[in-house]
Parts: structure tokens; sequence; C-alpha cells
């Protein structure tokens, strides 16, 4: 991203996931304003304008009559989030919608039913917008491993891992046979979202392993539970293709017909040891040849926060009818249809094939 231009978004929520949106509102004024907040209670209203300094409304209606925003980021409980989207679509609102955009199959269905020809609908699925998935992503697109054929990933969960799968093998709605299994094993948990438990005790944690064929290209699927947060279990990408692999940051590819070459990845990550320039990431490179660039560049932020900056960002321009839309409602739709079929395939033992739905179209 290179526009500055301000984006200005109302949120609707004030759980812990709409602390994200405030506090990159907060470091980053020069690119981001909130309108409001929409809470439940007056109460909980007053504890965020205490602690964000933002104005806090009980309704979407309120908060829009204030000055409509670029767009609104729907921040709410997976059950409530179709709702809170159509009635803000049905007010002609742009919307940003929190993953997944619907709980169920049947939700997604309605809710595509309801407001996927509207086109105001984008959802905040930023994965691919980390940076070292990006870069990955720049040399899948670019060729340098041939056509990519398969894509295995322990990292992040659900949608988001089938998000990243199906971006580097560049597959849109194509039916999918999903098989999956869950086992059970002992692994120590010492950190989750509320912190270091001090207790290291193995627990009886899940591992899911699913198989996603796409017809020719394939998905591995391995995620254990909370991996996000246990420093135990490391996180894992390749993307293999018909010249080559890439296994995290690391490439071997063929080159002429007797020549494989391996190359890897080299972050620019300043503040470390005696650089003086502040602790930031400045660009990703590949062979002497920048294939990322921090686009918040200066601030500090860590890669998720960058991620969640970039869509957040490119909402705005989207909204401001400057760039093309970042993550449209039909692709999370197809994301989370096929993570239900994972937890299907788990919970039957039985392959899921994948229908063709109605936004394979959009």
């Amino acid at each position: 991203m290179t526009s500055v231009a301000v984006t200005r978004f109302g949120i609707v929520g004030s759980g812990w996931r709409s602390l994200f949106f405030l506090r990159l509102a907060r470091l980053l004024p020069q690119w981001f304003e909130v309108t409001g907040v929409v809470t439940r209670t007056a109460e909980r209203g007053d504890e965020v304008r205490a602690e964000w300094g933002v104005p806090t409304f009980r309704t979407t209606d309120e908060l829009l009559a204030q000055g409509r925003p670029d767009f609104v980021i729907v921040s709410v409980p997976w059950a409530v989030t179709p709702a809170v989207t159509r009635e803000l679509v049905g007010q002609g609102v742009r919307v940003l919608a929190e993953t997944p955009p619907a709980p169920d199959l049947d939700g997604l269905r309605s809710l595509w039913a309801e407001v996927g020809g509207s086109g105001l609908v984008q959802v905040a699925e930023q994965y691919l917008l980390m940076p070292g998935h990006a870069a990955r992503l720049e040399l899948v697109r670019a060729g340098v491993i041939g056509e990519p054929t398969s894509v295995q990933i322990s990292s992040t969960h659900l949608y988001h891992a089938v998000s990243l799968i199906r971006g580097l093998l560049g597959v849109d709605y194509d039916s999918a046979e999903v098989s999956a299994r869950a086992f059970v094993a002992p692994l120590a948990n010492p950190l989750s979202p509320t912190g270091w438990s001090g207790d290291g005790t193995p627990q009886q944690l899940a591992t899911t392993l699913a198989t996603i064929d796409f017809g020719g290209r394939m998905g591995l699927y391995d995620f254990t539970d909370n991996q996000w947060w246990n420093p135990l279990r490391a996180r894992r990408l390749t993307v293999r293709g018909s010249l080559g692999e890439l296994v995290d940051d690391t490439v071997v590819r063929l080159v002429d017909p007797t020549t494989p070459v391996e190359s890897t990845l080299v972050r620019r990550q300043t503040g470390i040891d005696l650089n003086l320039e502040g602790l930031d990431l400045k660009h990703i490179s590949f062979d002497g040849t920048v294939v990322y660039r921090n686009p918040f560049v200066g601030t500090g932020l860590s890669d998720d926060d960058i991620a969640v900056a970039d869509i957040v960002a490119r909402t705005g321009a989207w909204a401001r009818g400057e760039a093309a839309a970042p993550y449209p409602l039909a692709q999370a739709c197809q994301d989370h249809l096929i993570s239900l079929a994972i937890e299907e395939s788990v919970r039957t033992g039985v392959p899921v094939v994948t229908a063709r739905e109605d936004w394979a179209g959009a």
C-alpha cells in the first residue's frame, strides 16, 4: 500500500478481536480513524470510551448518524455476524466482517443469498497478507517453483489455513474431497491468550490431519489444539511445484535440466544487535530482488499486526473506489465451506465432498 489517505471505519462489537482494530488506529492515526464503536450496553460503552477515546453507541443507526465511515467492521460472535452484516448492507454500508462470516453452511448460504449480490461485503482474512506468506505467494505466482501442486501447512486453523492453501495453489471454487482424522496425545500447554499458566503438565490435546483433494492439486492440513500460542509446536509451510518446492524460507528449483539450485527468503529486520534504525521489518528479498515491502515501515508492528492493518487499509481503498476488493465474501464462504468439511470428516470418519455453491459464480 502506498496511499496515505486516512481510512475511517466504525466497529460493531467490543470483544477481544475488536481491540486489535482500536489498537491499530491508536498506533497509526495517519492511516486509520475510528468513527465509533457499537456496544450492547452503556456500561461497556463507557469502558471503551474511557480506554480508547472513541465515541460509542448502542445501535448502528446511531453510529451512522454521526457521519458515514468508509466501512464498518463487524466484530461480534459468529452467530451474530450474519444479522449485523445484513443490517448494514440494508443501509447501503460497506462491511468488513470478521472470520468466518457465518457459523455454519446454512448460515453461509443464507447470508450469500441475502447480501452476496450487493458487492458490499469484504472479510478480514489477513493471512495471505502476513509478510512471510505474502513473499511466498509472490514467488509462487512468479513461477519460481513451476506450477504449484500441493501445500502442506501446520500453522493456523481451519478457514485461515484453507485460505493459505487455496491462495498458494491458485484454487478458487473447485470441488474438493476432504478426508480428516483427529488424534489425541499428551503435550504441555504452558501459554494461552491469558498468558503463561506456570503449569508444564502435559495435557491431552488433539491434532487434526486432513487431506484436501482439488483434483490434481492438494492440501495437507495439520493443526494441534492451541498451536497459535503453544511454543512447543513450530509452524511449517511447504509449497510443492512442478519445478521445485518452497519449505518455509528455503526454495529449491530446477534452473536447467541438470541444475537444481537453492535460495532463501531474507528478511531485512532492523533493530537487532547494534543496528540503530529501530525495531522494524523493512522488506523481504529473494536472490537480491525485493519480493515484499512492509507497507507500514517505521511503525515497528508485528507480522500479524502488519497483515491486519493491511487488510483494513486495502478495504478502505476499495471502499473509496481506489483499489480492487481485498477479500470478497465469496472467497471467505469457500474457505469456511472447506473448513466445515474438515470438521464433518473428523466427526463422521468418512470423506466429505464439497458441492459447488451459489457464490462460486461471483
